[in-house]
């Protein structure tokens, strides 16, 4: 199903402001660079508008949860849209990691992007990272399920199967690919990363899928918004995989 963004123009301009922030600090959690007057939990925006970011050229990026290379014609409609609302150019920015991603808004070479839930806490705090908005579908649904899959072949049929096998998550940032996953092991089924199963970090969802498909890995922690893409691409079949775990939305 079409994913989308709603944007409102003023709040779109408000939120590009915000993410410059003044260097002294107020709030625990966020970067010495930052203040938190407010107490939102976010950067505030700088009280001298002299230093306040007005790029020609704004750069967005998504969060890498595929392939990059896939979103460049993905985000097209919605670059222009925010072209046409801020009235300025915009360029799409791959990225090849969650870590990549957070360190271009801190270094301020990234203005704009879709951050994936995992990073969100960690790209707010070291990166000045201003949460506005969601993406939802078209009849104003959200969200996404958590699985673990496995290839059919692997002899795995329930989470405890996986004891003594591989398990792949993605990133330590990603809140499906990894955070989830390995808190439901450990508190639901008494298994722990390196003494229970062998963990690895594939990087990406998409990689975590294939070296499933693939044999790769025994299983896999993976969002499946993002298998569902591949499925309906014809990246992956689904009798190439199986599913032994869903999580609530």
């Amino acid at each position: 199903m079409r994913l989308f963004l709603k944007i409102i123009g003023n709040s779109l301009a408000a939120s590009l402001l915000t993410l410059a922030a003044s260097f002294s600090v107020n709030a625990s959690d966020l970067s010495q660079r930052f203040t938190d007057a407010d107490g939102d939990m976010v950067a505030d925006a700088p009280t001298d508008p002299a230093k306040w970011v007005d790029p020609k050229t704004l750069i967005f990026a998504y969060t890498p949860v595929e392939d990059p290379a896939i979103y460049v014609d993905v985000w097209k409609g919605f670059l222009k849209h925010m072209e046409a609302v801020t009235g300025k150019r915009v360029q799409f920015f791959p990225v090849q990691s969650y870590a990549a991603q957070v360190e271009a808004m801190r270094a301020g070479r990234l203005h704009v992007a879709g951050v994936n839930t995992g990073s969100v806490p960690l790209a707010v705090n070291c990166a000045g990272f201003v949460p506005f908005t969601m993406m939802a579908r078209e009849d104003g649904s959200f969200g996404y399920e958590m699985e673990i899959i496995t290839h059919p072949n692997s002899g795995i049929n329930t989470i405890e199967d996986i004891r003594g096998r591989s398990l792949a998550f993605t990133a330590p940032t990603s809140n499906s690919g990894y955070k989830a996953p390995s808190a439901l092991l450990e508190a639901e089924f008494n298994m722990v990363a390196d003494v229970d199963y062998k963990p690895y970090f594939s990087g990406a969802h998409d990689n975590s899928i294939l070296g499933v498909v693939n044999r790769d890995y025994d299983a896999a922690a993976i969002a499946n918004s993002v298998l569902k893409r591949m499925i309906s691409r014809g990246v992956v079949e689904p009798d190439s995989y199986k599913t032994i775990y869903t999580s609530g939305t």
